[in-house]
């Protein structure tokens, strides 16, 4: 039960960080709607890992915090307290040039931030009604190539048929 209380406590930090510290007024909603509070997208991406039961405990328990803090630094001006190990993950998920340097620089990460930032991509196409035709095509090419890296790291896993599944040949 204690670890149920920390997540929620976690939960409840983000929920903050993107509300009271958005950097600018835009970043404290998603784009799609302008009106659903952006943290909903952390909270989903760390909340569908917890349920990829296939992958290991540590994966998936240090998956979920960075998850649910993988946009605070990009996003926010708050300045969580985190673990070194879940800092490390965070900071490695930011990319402050955007999605383009992402897409160049992801391959020199480690397979565990691949594997984080395919739940952060099928979030992102799934609520992605404001992406010109050209940004949806590149973002399902790039989760085209993290669904195979990820299945030749971890074995074909509930993210990846989402993954599969939303993608518009």
């Amino acid at each position: 039960m204690e670890g149920v209380k920390k997540m929620i406590e976690k939960i409840i930090e983000i929920m903050k960080a993107h509300k009271d510290y958005a950097k600018k007024p835009s970043k404290a909603c998603r784009k799609w709607d302008g009106k659903t509070e952006y943290s909903i997208h952390p909270i989903w991406c760390a909340m569908t890992i917890a349920a990829e039961t296939s992958l290991d405990e540590l994966t998936r328990t240090e998956g979920i915090t960075a998850l649910l803090y993988h946009d605070v630094l990009e996003d926010t001006n708050y300045k969580p307290n985190l673990e070194e190990r879940i800092d490390y993950l965070v900071k490695e998920m930011t990319f402050e040039g955007g999605s383009k340097q992402e897409m160049q620089e992801i391959w020199n990460k480690p397979k565990e931030v691949r594997l984080y930032k395919i739940y952060d991509k099928v979030s992102n196409l799934m609520d992605g009604s404001w992406m010109s035709e050209e940004k949806r095509k590149d973002y399902e090419n790039y989760l085209n190539k993290l669904i195979i890296d990820v299945e030749q790291n971890y074995g074909e896993l509930n993210i990846t048929k989402m993954a599969k599944s939303i993608i518009t040949e």
